[in-house]
């Protein structure tokens, strides 16, 4: 099976080398990084690394959709630009999406820190992802290709896109969450503190789920780099 990794990117030159670098070393099918209008050595970096980039306007779903129109392969694999996966949770996907039974599913996520308080929030997010089937775009997404272009990809909007996209794909068959790790940085919990980071991603997952405009919710979540 041919995997596209689609990896959108605006200003992540502190990030993205060892991203990068590390996910060609799982040998996918490609590795397409869709820069938002980068003002730092983001693409420059991508380009070394000889990868294809794409422009496209800014906004992660927005980008991740350009992305999966320029995939050819079978299963899309959306990872973020402080993701890190290992090559065993990457190979149990490839085992997985052999069997036709599954259109896609995420990772377990994995903070890439030892503090207990982020160990803490990670299993409270696993238990959320399990049993409330509430799953995050830093727990890598993959799903069909075509199973993709009949969602008509993600929702244009400007937050909580992992979320909308999630829930419809549930909608047309099996999704599976994988035991195996998608790890994401600590930066934006370091950043931000993690009570205050933790608190207001709940809120905002909640607001959005009762129909709060992604327009207005977005101002609450700054970009971190």
């Amino acid at each position: 099976m041919k995997v596209s990794i689609i990896v959108p990117t605006l200003n992540e030159e502190l990030v993205l080398e060892g991203t990068l670098s590390q996910i060609q070393q799982l040998s996918p099918h490609e590795v397409i990084v869709t820069d938002g209008g980068s003002k730092d050595d983001t693409c420059k970096i991508a380009n070394r690394l000889n990868l294809h980039v794409i422009a496209s306007p800014p906004g992660r779903s927005l980008q991740m959709n350009a992305g999966a129109k320029e995939a050819t392969g079978d299963i899309l694999l959306f990872l973020h630009a402080d993701n890190r996966l290992e090559s065993e949770s990457y190979q149990k996907m490839l085992e997985c999406m052999k069997n036709p039974k599954w259109v896609g599913g995420a990772f377990t996520l994995g903070i890439d820190s030892g503090k207990w308080s982020l160990k803490l929030i990670t299993l409270l997010a696993n238990i959320r992802s399990k049993y409330l089937g509430l799953a995050y775009g830093d727990q890598g997404f993959f799903v069909r290709k075509e199973i993709f272009k009949e969602l008509q990809g993600f929702s244009p909007i400007p937050i909580c896109e992992d979320l909308d996209f999630y829930q419809r794909l549930k909608k047309k068959g099996s999704v599976i969450l994988l035991k195996e790790k998608a790890y994401t940085s600590p930066r934006r919990w370091i950043k931000e503190g993690i009570f205050f980071t933790t608190a207001r991603n709940i809120l905002i997952a909640i607001l959005f789920g009762l129909g709060f405009p992604p327009h207005i919710l977005t101002k609450w979540y700054l970009a971190i780099r």
